[in-house]
Parts: C-alpha cells; structure tokens; sequence
C-alpha cells in the first residue's frame, strides 16, 4: 500500500464517517434532548434523497437549492410524525417500546409512499457544476465532491457545537435533556421545544439524504441501510453523546475504508464486530452516556 493508496483510503473514510456523522447526530440529538428512540430516522434520510431528485433531477432546480429545500422538506414531515404520532405517547409505560413499534411502522409507511410516488427504479442525481472532477493534490487526484462532503461535516460539526452552547435555543434543548418538568416550570413551552428538536434532526438526515445522493443510488430501502450504520455509530459512541457519535463515526468509516482492501470479504463484519466489543466491554458507549450537555 503506497502513500498516495493510503491516502485516497483515508479521503474515502473520512467521507463516509462525515455521512454517517450527519445522520448519527440527528438521531443523538433527539434521543439525548427528548430521550426518543427514533427508529425511523433513516426514512427521513430517504425523503431528503427523494426530494433532492424531484427537485434537481426532475424540476431543475439549482442544485444547492435543492439540498437546502430537501432537508427542510424531510424537517416538515418529521414535525407532522412528531406532533400527530409521536407526542401521543410521551409518558406513557413502557414508552421505548412504543417508541420502536411507532418508528418501525412508519419506515414501511415511508418505504410504500416513496414507491407509489417514484416507483421501484433506483434514481440518480448529476454532482454540481465545479464538483465533478477531481482535484490535483500534488501527485494525487481526489474526488472534489468527496472533498466537499468533509468539509460540510466540519461545517455542521462547528455549528451544531455554536447553536448548542453560544444561543438560547440550544441552552433551552440541553435543559430539556436534564429536565423538562422543571423546563415547564419556568414558562418554557416544552412541547414546542420537542417538535424542533425533531424537525431540526429529522431535516439535517434529509439534507444528508440530499447530499449523499450524487454517490449513491437512490432506491427504497436506503433508510434501512443508513440507519443501521448510524446506529451503530451511536451505540459505540454513547447513546446521546454527541462528540461520541463524531468519533463513532470517524472509527466505522475509516475501519471500512481499509478493511475493504485489506480483507475484503470480511470488511462488512468489522463494524458489528466492534460494536460488540464496545457492548461487552463498555455498554454505556466509548464516551460518556447520554450528556448532550457536554457538547
């Protein structure tokens, strides 16, 4: 394995780490603000690739505008989930229970509507103007798009870190987290605070939808796949956690990256692999469990 061979591996880890960090994060976000187990997260990922291709593909609409319309539109159906089904079970007994069967039937709700409008067909979308090439690093060439996905990470990272410690909103989402009867208590609509914070997660997974489709297929069933992946993120992570699901996320895409060189056929393994060493080991997660707060 030459330096440039290594390199091109990393730049490829780095870009799925950064997708499944867009996704992880939104499922972190919810779960550690309002201890919600969003099984159904990787559907609102499918929404943001479907709409991404209605509208860039179909309608013709610019293609940052496009990613920026998709996220919000995913965002919108979260906030309709949450306010009509979800929060209809805030309290109850055995409420994670719930939780899993609500979501679980709204992935098979979300796959049929996705068919009935787009059909069965696997659908593609061009990469922008400027971003179809590779970029000439010395002696290496380096996808360009590649390239930009990393850096929207970095960017989303940043901002996340900024909104939930330097405004007001984020102080009010990681008081939720610690106490929302209190939170109450003090004036604060507490249910408003919840459908953001959903409609906040469920848009950043359709935007990541968006953004991952010029690399991917968009195909029912992909929510299912993301959302295994990015559940495993949070779970070595820490459920909750989200510099634990940035982590997560680097440790799943770079381990995947080289283990599909190194060793091919069991590459698909090394993530479940480690997810169970870490459930064995340290269940809570390789970093701290469920502290939102120490973003």
């Amino acid at each position: 394995m030459d330096f440039s061979f290594f390199i091109m591996q990393l730049i490829s880890g780095l870009t799925v780490a950064t997708l499944l960090f867009l996704v992880a994060s939104g499922l972190t976000l919810i779960f550690g603000v309002g201890d919600v187990f969003n099984f159904a997260h990787g559907s609102f990922y499918m929404i943001g690739a479907y709409l991404a291709f209605q509208m860039i593909s179909v309608l013709q609409v610019n293609f940052w505008l496009g990613l920026v319309l998709s996220g919000l539109g995913a965002g919108l159906v979260g906030i309709v989930a949450e306010v009509f089904l979800l929060r209809r079970i805030y309290g109850r007994k055995h409420e994670a229970g719930f939780q899993i069967l609500l979501t679980f039937c709204l992935i098979l709700i979300i796959d049929d509507l996705v068919k009935i409008i787009w059909g069965t067909e696997y659908k593609t979308i061009q990469r922008p103007s400027g971003f179809t090439g590779p970029v000439q690093i010395g002696d290496l060439y380096i996808p360009s798009y590649n390239l930009l996905i990393i850096v929207v990470g970095i960017i989303v990272v940043v901002a996340a870190w900024w909104v939930l410690n330097k405004t007001r909103a984020g102080k009010i989402a990681r008081a939720a987290a610690v106490d929302r009867e209190m939170l109450g208590a003090m004036g604060i609509n507490v249910p408003m605070t919840m459908t953001m914070v959903f409609g906040i997660a469920t848009a950043l997974g359709g935007f990541t939808g968006a953004l991952a489709a010029p690399l991917r297929s968009v195909t029912p069933g992909a929510g299912v796949e993301v959302i295994i992946d990015s559940l495993i993120v949070v779970v070595i992570g820490g459920m909750g956690n989200f510099w634990g699901a940035w982590m997560g996320a680097l440790l799943i895409g770079e381990l995947t990256a080289f283990g599909i060189v190194i060793v091919p056929k069991w590459a698909t393994l090394f993530s479940y692999l480690v997810m169970i060493i870490v459930l064995i080991f340290k269940p809570e997660g390789l970093f701290s469990p469920r502290k939102i707060r120490k973003v």
